[in-house]
């Protein structure tokens, strides 16, 4: 779909070579995509996801990871929400996608405060429409004039060729997606699958699984198709996946990080695949582990993991290894077109 210059790719490797002078300065890529979870709370020790699978904050959280920030909330704008922006900026990521859960709802409510923050920071934001009860096409494409008539004016709204992005989530829960042709002109809508037989009516397709990305099943043919056909192809890639302190009993396979080598395939997959677009799964959904939001390297309390000894890092560097080695592929990506 889309060339990107010799030169802002030139950029971006210089930035990657000089890490600690060039992530305030250099470009960020419109093409590498955060996805990002502004869910939790911690409002007066009452908290807000970071209890899930009936776990007791601030020491006992529902997740395999514990923050560097500590179950943080996230309508914390000037603490938790302004440090995200920092990190990310230092990933080389210019876009988040955003989960949105419908019109009134908590993420809605924290949506403009997380616009301000990444327009102060040149960061982009583009939407994850997620599953809520009783979504249709018809409220899915009401939910997008309404993003774009309520956030669109905010110079942090993304577009891309005067459009905004929305990806949605579990989009094959839905047949006929023939309301989209509504909003073709104003919206790149994206589809999770692989499926080229279930987009009729999108402008593209993502994946968002993270243990699928370590394997790529569909992923070429599904870039192949994408490109022949004007398409944004969006795969999804990751670092790993956990969440058994999330989730107890569940069968859900996890994924090891393996210091580093996981997310690594998972890029060259992508990039392999003709990715226009890179979405990674996660900058924090903290529940199935696939963050690369900083990790400590030696949190409180017992049973948690860290990112000690990813890409040879310990301590501090390993709690930022992963928006470290984000830049390094954002790199790779521009550099291909």
């Amino acid at each position: 779909m889309r060339r990107i210059s010799t030169l802002f790719a030139a950029l971006l490797l210089l930035a990657a070579t000089l890490p600690g002078i060039a992530h305030a300065a250099a470009a960020l890529s419109s093409r590498t995509h955060l996805f990002y979870y502004p869910w939790y709370g911690n409002s007066s020790g009452t908290y807000r996801h970071w209890q899930q699978g009936g776990h007791t904050p601030p020491d006992d959280l529902g997740a395999n990871f514990y923050p560097v920030l500590g179950p943080y909330d996230s309508g914390d704008f000037s603490g938790a929400v302004e440090q995200h922006m920092r990190w990310i900026e230092q990933s080389g990521a210019g876009v988040i996608v955003y989960s949105w859960w419908g019109q009134g709802s908590y993420e809605d409510g924290l949506a403009a405060g997380v616009l301000e923050a990444a327009a102060r920071h040149g960061i982009r934001v583009a939407w994850h429409l997620e599953p809520y009860g009783g979504r249709t096409a018809a409220s899915t494409v009401s939910d997008i004039d309404y993003l774009l008539s309520r956030y669109g004016s905010s110079p942090a709204f993304y577009r891309e060729g005067g459009r905004g992005a929305f990806y949605v989530f579990e989009s094959l829960r839905i047949t006929d997606w023939t309301p989209l042709d509504q909003v073709r002109s104003s919206a790149i809508v994206l589809a999770q699958t692989t499926d080229t037989s279930k987009v009729a009516h999108f402008g593209g397709m993502y994946t968002y699984d993270a243990i699928a990305g370590a394997t790529a099943p569909g992923w070429r043919e599904a870039g192949a198709y994408c490109e022949a056909n004007g398409l944004v192809w969006a795969p999804s890639v990751g670092p790993g996946y956990v969440d058994d302190r999330a989730v107890p009993g569940n069968t859900t396979p996890t994924l090891g990080r393996d210091n580093g080598a996981t997310y690594d395939r998972e890029w060259q997959n992508a990039l392999s695949a003709q990715a226009d677009w890179v979405s990674v799964t996660s900058f924090n959904e903290w529940h199935e582990g696939s963050v690369i939001e900083p990790a400590r390297s030696s949190p409180p309390g017992s049973g948690y993991e860290t990112f000690v000894g990813a890409y040879g890092t310990s301590g501090a560097a390993s709690e930022t290894a992963y928006l470290d080695r984000t830049r390094y592929w954002t790199t790779q990506l521009a550099s291909l077109r």
